[in-house]
């Protein structure tokens, strides 16, 4: 296979799942011996002006396959389009189905050489909105890390940018239901993709007076990001929407488990480990906090829960794929 190239949005700057899903991608490529080249599309994507869609057809060209953002290609279907008939093999690699309402994703899939979903929610979101045929999945993989040692009291960990359908908010009000226990907790995130976002979070803890045990870190990474790994029990993501969820597999790896919400991609992830027993629970909620705090109530006060979810999560990481497998199943697609 000739160079590969794997072209990210400029415009999304914060720690989120579809960047550290490319850059993850990335490097398993090169370490299978791709040729990788990656190139940043700058742009308001996908509502980018005209000079950035001719900045992207300059990087659509070239001999071999070009992968470009799902994000960059819904923003774009005529010069998406316009290189495929020119004999060029552009894959677009869906991370969250855009769903925009002028059907630009739509024609931009349709004109692809092909698709690549990163979960089988996204992919069989496409198959029944769009009714394409043409897409492969290829799952995350997950980095190898420690075990979590946790804390006492236990610390209840969300790994997520501060956004709406990340739902922090929702999570602070279940946590207010069970104050009368003990335990911290710590929202792990970009506090400035949404300041006004993190301004309702804020206030919700000052109403509730939990300023003192629920902590804003703003966004982590590396080593730093491993100290709070390692401290924590319990790892929530209860987004509104989710096709899969990195920070759920990422809390696996450390034998964490995990509560999802339910009907969201972040089920598949919890149960990627396979296994009899799940490693924490898929809860169905709405906006309202009293089935979240009732399912933390139960894990807080039983002993024997606790224990059963943490001996599942410690199953579930030695089963968990690398992301040498999605490497693999991305140049099969590609090829």
């Amino acid at each position: 296979m000739a160079a590969l190239r794997l072209v990210v949005p400029g415009n999304v700057i914060h720690r989120s799942g579809g960047n550290l899903y490319n850059s993850r991608l990335a490097d398993a490529l090169g370490g299978a011996g791709a040729d990788v080249e990656i190139r940043r599309a700058d742009g308001d994507w996908p509502d980018a002006g005209s000079r950035a869609r001719e900045r992207l057809t300059i990087l659509l060209q070239g001999s071999g396959p070009v992968l470009v953002d799902g994000l960059i290609a819904s923003g774009a279907p005529d010069e998406i389009r316009a290189a495929v008939l020119a004999g060029r093999r552009i894959w677009v690699l869906v991370h969250m189905p855009v769903l925009d309402g002028e059907g630009l994703e739509r024609r931009a899939l349709e004109a692809a050489t092909g698709v690549v979903c990163t979960s089988s929610d996204s992919a069989e979101r496409l198959r029944t909105l769009y009714g394409l045929e043409r897409i492969g999945v290829a799952l995350p993989g997950t980095a190898a890390a420690a075990v979590a040692t946790g804390s006492r009291p236990p610390r209840i960990v969300s790994v997520a940018a501060l956004l709406p359908n990340k739902n922090q908010d929702l999570l602070v009000r279940a946590l207010s239901s069970v104050r009368d226990a003990e335990w911290t907790a710590e929202l792990v995130g970009s506090t400035t993709a949404d300041p006004g976002y993190v301004r309702t979070v804020r206030a919700t803890l000052a109403d509730h007076g939990l300023e003192g045990r629920v902590r804003l870190t703003g966004e982590l990474a590396g080593e730093e990001l491993e100290r709070h790994w390692a401290a924590a029990d319990l790892s929530v993501l209860v987004s509104g929407t989710e096709t899969f969820g990195l920070a759920v597999t990422e809390s696996l790896a450390r034998g964490i488990p995990v509560l999802v919400r339910g009907g969201t991609g972040a089920v598949e992830a919890l149960g990627s480990g396979g296994g009899p027993a799940l490693p924490g629970a898929a809860v169905e909620l709405d906006e309202h906090p009293a089935p979240l705090a009732a399912v933390l109530r139960r894990w807080l006060e039983e002993e024997e829960l606790r224990r059963s979810w943490r001996e599942a999560a410690l199953a579930a990481r030695t089963r968990l794929p690398g992301w040498d497998a999605t490497a693999r199943t991305v140049l099969e697609l590609l090829s």
